[in-house]
């Protein structure tokens, strides 16, 4: 029958590499599969990169429990694994009368929730602590446990981790049907099928597959007559991305009252120094469309502009979308199936998912305990991740590493002070990057002002020699985004 996986999570984005890394502390033969060449390819990758604090979700709810819990994990976590992350706080700002009574039920709900620290500050308290605050900011909600990270650093520093300590991976699987048998024991064995035709088997699947959890969940019910029970309705959000010569604006993450549509436009430092504004939302049909537009940019800017006018969109450097994974439901929805207990879903994990994910990796943890999986702890588990970062050592460090290592001596991205040795790493880190962009997202080459101007043809060269492939090979990012074309003589001459 060939190999049968104890577990095989569906979905490689933040909640499915959390959950991958959670079960390789145990002696379980575990598959995480993505249908992307890369990990982090989906919502992870492209949203506004906030550890919320938690009062937003309604108390008593598994989204309010697990935000709080997640959040609080959330630091350690970063720790262990070198990933960029620092608590800065939020403020939820009030404008008017009936945003007074805004924050204030979320304040009710912090405490509630278990949120740290949350405060409620007067005008005069919120423009001390953010100056460039619009004066029309009647006050404001503080949280001070929200933070910022680097959300597909993150999650890939989980996804290498977990295939560290023995998990396997399958990228470009896409699924396209899951079937189910029993076993000489009894035992439900699912087939879980690509579009290429591989196929691999598990005793248990686990769908996180972000705004594709709805059609894997329906594949879930083996066409029984049961309802799903909800519906994934995918909205995108577009954001601007300033230089660093904005990233101090504002000390903490701003955000306007929420509204049934989500959060609001938020204007925020990022973790590696710049300045994000966004996100709008809107509905959408093609969950992978993620093109900008004039219209959605431009009502973003409208919008941000009453939290602050000191934002200097002249120094904008990459617009970008993501997709969110929203529902029909008001909760998580983190549940076995309706016909199959071995087959539970992490659907619908729309924000704060970034914020919860290693609470809800535990929360599957449990769920998969349940049907009776044997949890038995390694003994040689890695919990911890080296990384080299060039640009924050000292001159002496940097000495000393250089004579040891002289690739650590040649900058290749300008903009981000990124170093050969860091590239080359980045190439030889447990999963393989096939793209720019994947490189990118490993070590930073190519996220400053230039966007790869400069690196990127210097990046394809490093990947070109170091994978021993053809130029032709070398994406930009997603497959189909080829950078190199090489020449057909016969077509030429015909």
């Amino acid at each position: 029958m060939g190999k049968i996986y104890d577990v095989l999570i569906i979905g490689a984005g933040v909640t499915g590499s959390s959950l991958a890394r959670e079960l390789s502390r145990y002696q379980l033969s575990v598959l995480l599969t993505d249908k992307e060449n890369d990990v982090s390819c989906g919502s992870t990758r492209a949203n506004s990169a906030i550890i919320h604090a938690g009062y937003d979700p309604e108390p008593g709810t598994m989204m309010a429990q697990l935000n709080v819990d997640g959040n609080r994990m959330t630091e350690d976590i970063c720790k262990q694994l070198n990933v960029p992350f620092k608590r800065v706080g939020s403020l939820v700002l009030a404008f008017s009368e009936e945003d007074l009574k805004t924050i204030k039920k979320l304040y009710d709900n912090g405490v509630a929730n278990g949120v740290p620290g949350v405060e409620l500050i007067d005008q005069k308290k919120l423009h001390e602590i953010e100056p460039n605050v619009s004066d029309e900011a009647l006050g404001a909600l503080l949280a001070p446990s929200a933070g910022i990270i680097s959300p597909w650093e993150y999650t890939i520093a989980l996804a290498e981790n977990a295939v560290r300590n023995g998990v396997d991976y399958k990228l470009r699987f896409k699924v396209e049907n899951i079937t189910r048998e029993k076993d000489e024991n009894g035992e439900t064995i699912f087939t879980v099928t690509a579009a290429s035709g591989e196929a691999v088997k598990a005793r248990r699947v686990v769908n996180a597959a972000g705004v594709f959890s709805g059609e894997i969940a329906k594949m879930g019910l083996f066409g029984e007559d049961c309802e799903l029970g909800f519906r994934i309705i995918p909205s995108k959000g577009q954001y601007y991305l300033l230089d660093k010569t904005q990233g101090k604006l504002f000390d903490r993450v701003m955000f306007q009252c929420p509204s049934k549509v989500g959060k609001g436009v938020l204007v925020s430092p990022t973790i590696h120094g710049n300045l994000i504004v966004g996100p709008d939302a809107v509905n959408v049909e093609d969950a992978d469309n993620t093109c900008t537009t004039r219209d959605a940019l431009n009502f973003v800017r409208q919008a941000a502009s009453l939290t602050t006018d000191h934002v200097s969109y002249r120094d904008n450097i990459r617009n970008f979308s993501g997709i969110r994974a929203n529902s029909d439901q008001s909760d998580f929805i983190i549940a076995p199936s309706a016909v199959e207990p071995n087959f539970i879903n992490a659907a619908g994990i729309k924000s704060p998912g970034l914020s919860s994910a290693p609470a809800i990796a535990l929360k599957l943890v449990e769920l998969l305990a349940a049907t009776g999986i044997v949890l038995d702890k390694k003994d040689n588990f890695i919990e911890t991740r080296e990384v080299i970062r060039f640009r924050e050592l000292s001159n002496e460090e940097r000495a000393k590493l250089v004579a040891e290592r002289p690739e650590f001596g040649r900058i290749i991205c300008r903009c981000e002070t990124i170093t050969e040795g860091e590239i080359l790493a980045a190439i030889h880190s447990p999963i393989t990057p096939v793209s720019l962009d994947a490189v990118k997202r490993r070590c930073n080459a190519g996220m400053g002002r230039c966007q790869g101007g400069f690196c990127g043809p210097r990046v394809l060269e490093l990947l070109v020699r170091e994978l021993g492939i053809s130029p032709a090979d070398v994406l930009k990012d997603r497959d189909g985004s080829w950078i190199v074309q090489l020449r057909n003589d016969d077509a030429i001459d015909s």
